[in-house]
């Protein structure tokens, strides 16, 4: 018994070492399985794309207001040139051109017609005078802005507009209500009254069609027959000026008084069109007054 009971101790202990060598063979087999696959991704390497997505997205924001702001730069520069050099806009805020031109119209002024002079750039009372570049004279009859030239007067270097009358050397005179240029007397004719209302109360002005030599024909009001403007000494234009009035014969700040005679070198330009008008029955804090005061009948017309 005792030899028997010696013999199946070694068995027992081949079988143990041969199933520890199966399990080590396991662990290494699947030791080789986990290092043949790649470990996962940590969570931190899924979301490193993140940033660099935000980063382009404000690059492309910095880079379309960099485009917004270019593009209002191109555009208050094209229009400082077409301000500058071609058409400049205007408000009427006085009835001196009444007739012709009512207070409350905007106009373009062509800023090439007689060309450029310190006076006609904005800014330009800040530059020494150089003259007029590209100069051209004023037609008799033509309507004009020009820089008021009197230093004695509080409007000086002002904007003011006036038909021309007098060119160089003309002789200007008004006797009995009636314009005269070069002794001759300039003809008119009797035209339809203006009317205008004030405060609710309709008037009749009498209004006239005169031709200036040349041809050049336009409407003047005579507001107060034999009026203190009605007579005057003769004026003799100077070299280099113009002698202005306004179509509102009775009612005009011009070369007749205190404007006196208007160096080629103040003139801004020629007004050309009526883009707008407007009457004084709008009022800015009621929107619905807006429409009805707008002159339609005047918007985008030529000015005579």
């Amino acid at each position: 018994m005792h030899e028997m009971t010696e013999t199946t101790e070694p068995t027992a202990t081949a079988t143990d070492a041969q199933e520890d060598a199966v399990q080590e063979d396991a662990a290494r087999a699947d030791a080789q399985v986990d290092e043949s696959q790649p470990a996962p991704a940590a969570p931190s390497e899924t979301k490193a794309p993140q940033p660099v997505a935000a980063a382009k997205v404000d690059e492309s924001e910095k880079e379309s207001w960099g485009e917004v702001l270019k593009t209002l730069v191109y555009a208050l520069l094209i229009a400082l040139v077409i301000r500058t050099f071609l058409f400049q806009p205007f408000y009427i805020p006085s009835a001196s051109m009444e007739g012709t031109l009512l207070i409350g119209d905007y106009l373009f002024v062509e800023k090439y017609a007689y060309g450029y002079s310190n006076y006609s750039l904005p800014w330009g009372k800040l530059l020494p005078t150089f003259g007029r570049i590209f100069g051209s004279e004023p037609h008799r009859g033509d309507v004009v802005v020009f820089k008021m030239p009197n230093p004695l007067s509080p409007d000086y270097q002002k904007d003011y507009i006036k038909r021309v009358i007098g060119l160089p050397g003309d002789r200007i005179q008004m006797i009995n209500d009636r314009l005269y240029i070069n002794d001759t007397i300039v003809p008119e004719a009797r035209a339809a009254d203006y009317t205008e209302t004030v405060d609710g109360y309709t008037y009749h002005v009498p209004r006239y069609l005169e031709t200036l030599p040349g041809g050049k024909t336009h409407y003047i009001l005579d507001r107060t027959p034999d009026g203190p403007a009605d007579n005057s000494d003769v004026f003799v234009v100077p070299p280099g000026h113009y002698f202005m009035m306004g179509d509102n014969r009775d009612n005009s700040d011009d070369s007749r008084g205190d404007v006196g005679y208007v160096p080629a070198v103040n003139l801004v330009g020629k007004a050309e069109l009526r883009f707008f008008s407007i009457d004084s029955g709008a009022v800015w804090y009621e929107p619905w007054t807006w429409f009805t005061a707008v002159r339609y009948s005047r918007m985008f017309t030529f000015i005579d």
